[in-house]
């Protein structure tokens, strides 16, 4: 059984984000929760926020299915960045000019599933 969680607008660059998505993808819950705590990563808790959202998405769905789930079987199947719409800003330079500034968002997508036995 698989259920997703998807946090849009997160402002922080996908570059950032994906460094830390490289550490838990793949992984068991368990073991990805475990990761994000002791990533000093400012990335690691919009991840970690998503990925709870994910696992509880999986528990309310199989609660909607008559199944009980136990969490300690899901795994990230899936979990990817995509870069959001960038806020366009400009700072005062010499002479008169104007340099750029692109606030860059991210939007972070986790997909949880059972482990296959």
């Amino acid at each position: 059984m698989e259920a997703r969680a998807i946090a849009k607008h997160v402002r922080m660059s996908p570059r950032k984000v994906r460094l830390v998505v490289d550490l838990i993808r793949g992984k068991d819950v368990d073991e990805a929760y475990t990761i994000l705590q002791f990533t000093t990563k400012a990335a690691a808790e919009p991840v970690g926020k998503t990925l709870r959202s994910a696992v509880a998405n999986a528990t309310v769905k199989a609660q909607d299915e008559g199944q009980v789930l136990d969490v300690d079987d899901l795994v990230v199947s899936e979990i990817r960045v995509d870069e959001g719409p960038t806020q366009h800003r400009f700072r005062a330079a010499a002479m008169g000019r104007a340099a750029p500034i692109m606030k860059r968002t991210s939007h972070i997508t986790v997909v949880v599933d059972k482990r296959s036995t």
